[in-house]
């Protein structure tokens, strides 16, 4: 048995924001509000000045297991997850193998039974990435994936688009599409504007995120299917998204900590450390994705942690991958940069963050209603800290000497407490 006593409740499932205390037993929440302490506790734990919240969900993140484990493994990663006050993460498809069929999607889970976070994965939309023939999104969905997407590579076949539509409202799962068109990226991971001219650069046109954004909301506004805009990252995708919602309500939108954070003058100053896909674009889009935050349009925040090897980023630009890590500056982003600046509430961030990817993918998780698995995060709204070394394999972040507000105190998986800051 496990009391934490004197927090902030914040529980937005539930819109309960107070002061009081969490009891929890046999790995469920047995109690939310004053809680008699007399009683046979393991463990009680004052948590006077902190802020305790459903545990946080990460729709969005890529553990390299199988295939990449030098960049990142399934252990590595639930432990950056529970560091940065995740209790559930869905990773994405590309794989190697792909996680296109049972085998994989088998040989993941059974893995992924010790880790520290609850691990979902995710099944490719079309075999082998190929976008010509799609999965048996039936028999996978049956396994347990709550998500199908070609994550890193663009669907070009409309076609193939609309019939996976077709197949995810019947089956009531979610796609979630990486939105850029090839024909429009003549550099990756870097915006086609000034600062690519500056550094000598192709870069990345927004048309390219744009296009495909326009079709796929239309595409699922005339299917009914639920579809996630991956990473969005330019206003013109924010305005479609928010169109498109008129149309179909299960459109969503997810946007990652770097893009609601920087622009593209970061890449002048980080480098390939800065190096992503949709790359960070113009301040204007930044603005506009802060508005899209506000509104709902953009209803989740994932960090498409994107682990690499410190020789990899460390080559010259254009041969240097994209992606970079989150899962550990992720609370920390949003409370600095969204909820201090009041662009959001703690509230609305702790939706964005927990409840509405639970609700939307179908994933337990997200309340601390008393009956509930004890899944919670514990952090510290004020306390400053410096980002430097991280539970991840990899350290590929922009965001390495920066001070950020909030911090991570405690996870709770199921009721056990699987990271405590300071006794790592």
């Amino acid at each position: 048995m496990l009391l934490i006593k004197n927090c902030r409740i914040i529980d937005p499932a539930n819109q309960l924001d107070q002061i009081g205390d969490i009891a929890i037993k046999d790995g469920v929440i047995e109690a939310v509000g004053q809680v008699d302490e007399n009683q046979p506790y393991d463990r009680i734990i004052d948590a006077s000045g902190f802020i305790a919240a459903p545990g946080l969900i990460d729709v969005h993140v890529h553990f390299r297991d199988p295939g990449f484990t030098y960049k990142e493994d399934l252990m590595s990663g639930s432990r950056a997850a529970a560091r940065g006050g995740f209790t559930s993460v869905l990773c994405m498809a590309n794989t190697l193998p792909i996680a296109d069929n049972a085998a994989v999607i088998k040989d993941i889970q059974e893995r992924s039974k010790d880790c520290p976070v609850h691990l979902y994965q995710a099944a490719a939309i079309s075999k082998g990435f190929k976008g010509k023939e799609l999965t048996d999104m039936k028999q996978l969905k049956e396994m347990g994936v709550p998500c199908f997407t070609d994550d890193g590579l663009p669907l070009m076949n409309a076609g193939l688009v609309r019939e996976a539509m077709v197949q995810a409202a019947s089956l009531d799962c979610v796609l979630s599409f990486h939105e850029e068109d090839p024909a429009f990226v003549h550099g990756s991971g870097i915006n086609e504007g000034a600062v690519s001219e500056a550094m000598g650069l192709m870069g990345a046109m927004r048309d390219a995120e744009n296009v495909m954004v326009a079709r796929d909301c239309m595409l699922a506004a005339a299917t009914g299917a639920s579809v996630s805009i991956q990473h969005i990252s330019s206003k013109e995708a924010v305005a479609m998204v928010r169109f498109a919602k008129q149309l179909n309500p299960k459109i969503v939108a997810e946007v990652t900590p770097h893009h609601f954070t920087l622009n593209e003058t970061a890449v002048q100053k980080a480098g390939t450390l800065a190096k992503m896909n949709p790359p960070l674009r113009e301040e204007a889009d930044r603005q506009a994705i802060l508005a899209g935050l506000q509104d709902d349009t953009i209803e989740i925040i994932a960090t498409d942690h994107a682990p690499h090897s410190a020789e990899e980023k460390n080559r010259e630009f254009v041969k240097a991958p994209s992606g970079i890590i989150g899962l550990e500056t992720s609370l920390a982003l949003g409370i600095s940069e969204l909820v201090h600046k009041k662009i959001l509430t703690m509230s609305q961030l702790i939706e964005k963050m927990s409840v509405n990817p639970a609700r939307v993918y179908k994933l337990p998780g997200g309340t601390l209603s008393v009956g509930a698995a004890a899944d919670l995060v514990l952090f510290d709204e004020n306390e400053k800290w410096q980002v430097a070394d991280f539970a991840s394999k990899a350290n590929n972040s922009p965001f390495i000497g920066w001070e950020l507000n909030g911090k991570v105190k405690m996870t709770v998986l199921a009721g056990k407490v699987v990271y405590e800051d300071g006794a790592e």
